[in-house]
């Protein structure tokens, strides 16, 4: 079976790190030259007692900044649970440590340069959701996991991970090009695990929630729509809900991601901007690119779209249609439901239309499923790709409630539940599974857009409620902020770490130089300026009404025209990215 070391030592002298396996039986230590950046593999017997040493946990790999080469390593886990009897562990703390002793010899822009590529990093190292395992491979489902060839089974979990979900792919080169060091490189997958022991009838099981973020085309919500030319989508996840008992394993498959033609939505000051669906582009490539290789993945797919179908995301909703008419492939259906239209007036309760017309179509797709003695029994023929404008809270409620239809089916077939008996009805395990699908919400929204899911009342409850309405609007607000002020920084970090834009080698002015136009600064100070002075003049009143007003309507006027100027030029006043590749900002 493939396996990675479990526990681990750093070694740091001035001219080398020693990352020693401490694993029972291991001798094995990489040794990474601090000067040449080679690394080998060497014995225990070559590490220095000079050397500085403390336990790590694993190692997220290299990346290249200004001051030259940097490791990062995993300094702190968190046990989330036991899969068929492998531990899974969530990453919780990290070090960025520099193969430079000192950075005397960058200029004061060049390390502050570097002191900003280094924030990056540690901006997505504190993103919640990194997960790894030593002896099993988290990347892939139990199916395919099932599917596999003798040879597959050998591979070093590096070599047989399903790449879309490696995340630290890109810093795991260096190791990666080096067989012989294989088994120092954990392969970390990014999204959200929650494993729990449930009961019900008296039976105990394991209930397990897997969601698999994709580092094809990832970033963050108005910065990344769409797909790119290789047909990967924006906020691609694969959400996979296992169930373990007495020996059985069953396990539903879906699938979420970004309408997958060239769409943006650029933030500009507006609370929602237009969308705009690329004019010069042929969406057919990429958008059979796409299907192509989902069809290879899951087999059949049916495609749930859940944007509204009026006001500005009626045109996506028509394209995407049209596209999938114009693909005629039979493997491939298409369903549109105008989530808020049929919600609208609290009526959630008519979610259950699109579940009961599409349970014929689930029933078909089945699940996989492996009974007591090790015999696989059903395998899963297709999946439910689901998504609305940010495949985030609409499209979490509706996975939630045709996981819960597979899993009524699940768990009844392994007699955990009798005939006639309903999932709905069990209060206990309910509450585990609304909670642990809104905290799946949660996590999936704060790795996109910045703050927790929306609509998570009706998850976690079954109902929509009016304090859910209250916490959707704060979240809408801080969202809107995040879109606008922080977000381009936070997609900056991402494509770094993700190697989506390299640091180049030479000494040359990085992109984060880019000036900001004389408007950036003026105008808004201007509009400061401008509303203080009418609420002055509202405040201390002239010698007539008619100067106070003349005043207030002068000033007044000021602010309302720079407000006017700067929601005209929004673009110019976002937090744009700055390291983003030209495919990515057309």
């Amino acid at each position: 079976m493939a396996t990675a070391y479990e526990r681990y030592n750093l070694h740091t002298t001035p001219e080398k790190f020693f990352i020693e396996a401490c694993d029972e039986g291991a001798d094995a230590v990489l040794a990474i030259d601090r000067v040449s950046n080679e690394m080998t593999l060497t014995g225990k017997k070559d590490v220095p007692p000079s050397a500085v040493t403390r336990p790590i946990c694993g190692i997220m790999g290299t990346i290249r900044l200004v001051a030259g080469m940097y490791l990062i390593v995993i300094t702190r886990k968190r046990n989330v649970g036991s899969l068929l009897g492998h531990a899974v562990w969530k990453a919780v703390d990290f070090d960025v440590i520099s193969y430079k002793k000192t950075v005397l010899h960058l200029s004061e822009i060049q390390s502050q340069e570097n002191k900003t590529f280094l924030s990056m990093i540690n901006n997505v190292l504190t993103t919640d959701g990194f997960y790894f395992c030593t002896d099993y491979d988290l990347t892939h489902t139990l199916q395919r996991l099932a599917n596999t060839s003798p040879d597959f089974q050998e591979m070093s979990l590096l070599e047989r991970a399903d790449q879309r979900f490696v995340w630290n792919g890109n810093l795991l080169r260096e190791l990666a090009a080096q067989p012989e060091l294989h088994k120092f490189a954990l392969p970390v997958v990014h999204g959200f695990i929650v494993m729990k022991p449930c009961r019900i009838n008296g039976k105990i099981f394991e209930w397990i929630l897997i969601s698999r973020r994709s580092c094809f085309r990832a970033g963050v919500r108005y910065y990344v729509r769409g797909i790119d030319s290789e047909g990967h989508a924006a906020n691609f996840v694969e959400t996979e809900q296992i169930v373990l008992y007495e020996g059985a394993k069953a396990s539903f498959v879906q699938t979420r991601g970004s309408m997958p033609f060239y769409w943006s939505q650029r933030p500009n000051l507006k609370y929602k901007p237009k969308p705009i669906i690329s004019k010069t582009t042929s969406h057919m490539d990429g958008f059979q690119r796409h299907f192509d290789s989902q069809l290879l993945i899951y087999g059949k797919q049916t495609i749930l779209n859940l944007v509204n179908q009026k006001g500005s995301e009626k045109p996506l909703e028509q394209a995407f249609a049209k596209m999938v008419s114009g693909m005629n492939n039979g493997m491939l259906s298409y369903i549109a439901f105008d989530f808020h239209k049929e919600c609208s007036h609290m009526r959630w309760d008519r979610l259950q239309i699109l579940v009961d017309s599409v349970a014929e179509i689930q029933d078909e797709y089945g699940y996989f499923m492996v009974n007591s003695e090790g015999k696989t029994v059903a395998q899963e023929r297709g999946v439910f790709r689901s998504n609305c404008m940010d495949c985030l809270d609409r499209t979490n409620v509706i996975q939630s409630l045709l996981a819960r239809r597979s899993l009524q089916s699940q768990l009844q077939r392994m007699g955990v539940l009798n005939v006639g008996q309903r999932i709905e009805e069990q209060a206990e395990f309910e509450k585990i599974y609304k909670n642990a699908w809104a905290d799946n919400a949660n996590a999936c929204a704060v790795q996109y857009a910045g703050t927790g899911a929306l609509k998570t009342d009706f998850t976690r409850t079954g109902k929509r409620t009016r304090w859910g309405l209250l916490m959707d609007g704060w979240n809408s607000m801080i969202r809107y902020y995040k879109n606008n002020f922080s977000d381009g920084f936070r997609q900056d970090s991402i494509d770094l770490f993700l190697g989506n834009f390299a640091v180049d080698e030479s000494d040359g002015p990085t992109p984060l130089r880019v000036q900001k136009d004389w408007k950036f600064l003026t105008l808004p100070i201007i509009m400061l300026v401008a509303f203080s002075m009418c609420i002055v003049c509202l405040l201390m009143a002239g010698d007539t009404w008619t100067e106070t007003l003349a005043y207030v309507m002068f000033w007044g006027a000021a602010s309302a025209i720079t407000a006017a100027i700067i929601l005209f030029n929004g673009q110019d006043f976002v937090d744009a990215p700055k390291l983003v590749h030209k495919e990515k900002m057309d």
